[in-house]
């Protein structure tokens, strides 16, 4: 068996990402089928827009104010659905200790 593999190892993320999936528009489907493109901005999709399959620019869709606060369930939701390591307090802890030692 693969030691990689190995169900005593722990595998564990190094950052935590909100990432939002953006669905590619060449530039001749943003010509041909404008309407189209703009009613999925208007639904609240990313797009990314290609020119010959090359990502040139992200098109997101316009928000008077963009509040830097996430709502609460929105939280939770993230929290359900990818939980913070079980011993990420103890990681912490540790990290304290030492940038204390070093102080």
């Amino acid at each position: 068996m693969d030691p990689r593999f190995s169900s005593n190892r722990r595998c564990v993320a190094n950052s935590a990402t909100v990432v939002h999936m953006t669905r590619n528009v060449s530039i001749r489907e943003l010509r041909n089928s404008t309407a189209a493109v703009i009613s999925q901005l208007e639904s609240g999709e990313r797009l990314t827009l290609t020119v010959n399959r090359r990502p040139v620019a992200d098109i997101l869709p316009h928000a008077e104010d963009r509040d830097p606060w996430v709502p609460a369930s929105e939280l939770r939701r993230i929290l359900r659905e990818a939980p913070a390591d079980a011993e990420l307090l103890t990681d912490l802890a540790g990290i304290r200790e030492a940038e204390l030692d070093d102080a």
